[in-house]
């Protein structure tokens, strides 16, 4: 798999199967099993248009960027507690939180992974997957519900 590839709505089954370690414990989380732990959380929580992009050779900031919407501020601030609240109960990894005072666009930095949840005429506004897609790579379109 070519770093360079955007995958748009992967499942947490496929996220899985990209890593080899699995969790054993508190902070023995390898990045690709974090990633399927979160892509989890956030169909758990019925996030919408899930899009991933993988950082690794691109940027030190983490492994991945995770970038999604919640239909309003209420579940857009939702969506991101209750995935940080997770990741320090089941995984005993701290994370920052930023954003959750307006609902409209929260960041979730675990440090491999970041996590962005907007709502959509946020999202659309800022349009942040297009800032790490390459030449060769289509800008997925949104769902509609």
């Amino acid at each position: 798999m070519e770093d360079s590839v955007l995958s748009v709505k992967t499942d947490a089954a496929t996220a899985a199967d990209l890593g080899s370690t699995t969790m054993t414990g508190p902070n023995d989380t390898s990045s690709d099993a974090l990633l399927a732990f979160i892509m989890a959380s956030l169909e758990d929580d019925k996030a919408e248009d899930i899009v991933q992009i993988d950082l690794r050779g691109k940027s030190a900031i983490g492994d991945y960027m995770l970038v999604c919407s919640g239909r309003s501020t209420r579940q857009v601030v939702a969506i991101s507690e209750k995935l940080q609240d997770k990741i320090k109960q089941e995984l005993g990894r701290a994370s920052k939180l930023e954003g959750k005072g307006s609902g409209d666009w929260v960041l979730l930095d675990t440090g491999d992974i970041i996590v962005h949840v907007f709502r959509p005429e946020v999202r659309e506004f800022y349009q942040i997957e297009k800032m790490w897609l390459g030449g060769d790579e289509v800008m997925p379109r949104p769902t509609t519900s």
